[in-house]
């Protein structure tokens, strides 16, 4: 209660993100717990939470000790209830992770590239892995392109994805719910759910590609994708007279080494990153004081990123793995 008002209590899909959230962050949980966390009433709490360990999602785990009057029932998550499929495509290769509401992986696994070939190659993985885990209940997919709201507007080659709308398309083939991200976007979100830099982290991935340049870019912890989803194109940054980063990038190592250099002074003086993240099977330990350099000879040292070599494809299923775990834990139907 609020100067004498009722508090407005969460809406139902709310509570139960917000318990299983608490549950999976703490270990375990009572009711009373959850009712102060979430502030909803003891009821409420009870509720929803009777109803969870009625079908097998909520586990009781026994009681605490008493303190004088009746003794708390605690619960815990059975993190395998419901699990999450994570899938990225790429040129020459499709990859995925399988994994828990914990985020621990079930299964991984891979296959050639199919970007030239129809989407119902995809859902026909879906289903193969679903058909194995009766319990996939999210998916999670990375493309090199750009993506608004699961319609993908902007992919180099392929063109049977070039304004698609796959986030549907695998919704409607498989009748679970689907997240589409751009592989950057989701590279750079796992990159800071890996290394835990802290709130509040500015961060630019680059990945140099086998489609051409793209970056991933977060703000504050929050993605940034711009006017028209365009954010991240830096092949179209100019770099050098009359010519762009895109094109820079099949000169020779010296232009090379001077194009990257002049990229991150562009970002530290427009957004100041905490750190700049390269790919590093593109760009190893070894390049990354040379590029420091030339990156220092257009804005101080004192304001350039830490720059960071890592391994793209961890960080880009972590990313994946995210954002399904976000699906994962919103889902309201049991």
């Amino acid at each position: 209660m609020i100067d004498g008002r009722l508090t407005p209590q969460p809406a139902k899909p709310g509570i139960i993100t917000g318990i299983r959230t608490i549950l999976l962050e703490r270990g375990s949980a009572t009711k009373a717990e959850l009712s102060r966390s979430l502030r909803i009433s003891f009821p409420t709490a009870g509720k929803f939470l009777d109803e969870m360990e009625a079908r097998g999602e909520a586990v009781s785990v026994g009681y605490d000790e008493s303190s004088g009057g009746r003794r708390a029932k605690r619960y815990r998550y059975d993190a395998g209830y419901m699990l999450g499929l994570a899938v990225f495509l790429e040129k020459d290769e499709t990859r995925y992770i399988l994994f828990n509401c914990l985020g621990e992986t079930i299964e991984q696994g891979g296959a050639d590239g199919f970007l030239d070939e129809d989407a119902s190659r995809l859902t026909d993985l879906i289903e193969r892995l679903r058909l194995a885990h009766p319990k996939l209940r999210s998916v999670s997919l990375g493309v090199p392109g750009a993506v608004n709201d699961g319609k993908i507007f902007l992919i180099p080659t392929y063109e049977k994805y070039r304004n698609f709308d796959l986030k549907s398309f695998v919704q409607e083939r498989t009748g679970l719910p689907a997240v589409v991200e751009n592989d950057m976007n989701a590279a750079v979100l796992g990159y800071i759910a890996r290394a835990k830099p802290g709130d509040g982290c500015t961060a630019v991935y680059l990945y140099l590609g086998q489609n051409g340049p793209g970056a991933g870019i977060v703000v504050n912890g929050e993605v940034v994708r711009g006017k028209s989803f365009f954010s991240g194109e830096v092949s179209f940054v100019p770099v050098r007279d009359r010519g762009n980063f895109g094109e820079a990038l099949s000169k020779g190592d010296a232009d090379r080494t001077e194009a990257i250099g002049r990229l991150v002074a562009s970002t530290a003086s427009i957004l100041n990153p905490h750190y700049f993240i390269f790919n590093k099977d593109e760009i190893g330990e070894a390049m990354l004081e040379p590029i420091l350099e030339r990156a220092a000879a257009y804005v101080p040292r004192e304001h350039l990123p830490k720059l960071a070599a890592s391994e793209w494809r961890g960080d880009y299923l972590a990313g994946l793995r995210s954002l399904g775990l976000g699906l994962l834990l919103s889902q309201t139907d049991g």
